[in-house]
């Protein structure tokens, strides 16, 4: 039997939000948000520190059940073959779940209802303060996670240990250039509405600041859903969308799409609706980091970007990378 550190020695932990992992859905994170639960960080526990929401804990904490029924989270993982699962209860002594389990799916969007999952951990009992691996002999290659407790309770860290698909996409990352970044001549063209946060701050490369420092639209009554025109600073393909939820915790958008197209200086934005798909609508998770790249669809280069939020809700920044043509000059 391979031991709890010989998965962390032998393989990637595709549940890292740096490798692309991100929450999709959780039924509920009233305690604690799901997202602590991917940290790279081994847990901690501070003795009298409470937060709005009672006792605060450094992972996944669902509220106590009183209907019928479990508590289920969907997480996004860099795409891979899974050899391990680790739970994580640490620090979680009387509220922890008393059971688990684990399926997977394979989607290049994201999971739906007609998603078929497939079981990876079969419901096992759990401890409290406690790591248990399950080993899994399978050799498909998957890209979302979908973790059941039995009826609810806390997860420290979910640990997913596996083979990535594209193992050498992460290391060409720092070759790469923000095609969109105000730095390297971006801007913000057009956009419905940016009630509580202007839709230049997308563009900024300064650290997110708080909940003003990104572009937020105020809440939709009305069908549709907000939209932003960017031009890019330097012409190219884009590899890799980022977009960053930092601060937005309630009032994030559920979805995203891109689009692009290349226009000349003359060209009219009017048609953006109708531009190359580029990203279709996936989801979005609060307060996080969220990667895309092998959720994107073959687009030519581009000048110009079409970002959809769904329905509506703020952003903190967005970052495209790629290519550039003309590396040398914004031409």
């Amino acid at each position: 039997m391979i031991k709890l550190q010989e998965y962390a020695d032998k393989y990637v932990n595709l549940a890292l939000p740096k490798h692309g992992a991100a929450i999709c859905s959780v039924t509920d994170d009233f305690f604690a948000p799901a997202k602590r639960m991917l940290s790279a960080d081994e847990p901690i526990f501070i003795e009298g520190r409470f937060d709005a929401h009672g006792k605060w804990m450094d992972g996944w904490e669902s509220r106590r059940k009183r209907v019928a029924g479990h508590d289920v989270c969907i997480i996004r993982i860099c795409p891979g073959v899974i050899h391990g699962i680790e739970i994580d209860t640490r620090h979680f002594i009387g509220n922890y779940p008393p059971a688990v389990s684990v399926e997977a799916c394979r989607v290049k969007i994201e999971p739906g209802d007609e998603t078929r999952w497939t079981e990876l951990v079969a419901k096992a009992d759990l401890q409290g303060h406690s790591r248990r691996v399950f080993a899994v002999d399978d050799k498909n290659s998957w890209t979302h996670i979908r973790l059941h407790i039995y009826p609810d309770g806390g997860i420290a860290r979910l640990r997913i240990y596996g083979e990535p698909d594209q193992a050498d996409q992460q290391a060409g990352r720092a070759q790469q250039l923000d095609l969109l970044s105000a730095d390297v001549g971006g801007q913000a063209i057009a956009c419905n509405n940016m009630h509580f946060g202007h839709m230049s701050n997308l563009l900024s490369m300064n650290p997110v600041a708080n909940m003003g420092d990104g572009w937020e639209t105020r809440r939709r009554r009305t069908a549709g859903n907000d939209w932003v025109i960017l031009k890019l600073g330097r012409r190219g393909k884009i590899s890799r969308v980022e977009v960053d939820t930092a601060f937005f915790r309630g009032n994030y958008p559920a979805r995203c799409s891109l689009r692009g197209a290349t226009l000349g200086d003359d060209e009219s934005t009017r048609n953006s609706m109708d531009w190359p798909e580029i990203l279709p609508k996936v989801a979005l998770g609060p307060d996080q980091l969220h990667l895309f790249s092998n959720q994107l669809l073959a687009a030519d280069d581009i000048t110009h970007v079409r970002f959809d939020i769904y329905p509506d809700g703020g952003v903190a920044r967005l970052r495209l990378y790629g290519e550039p043509t003309n590396p040398d000059n914004r031409d």
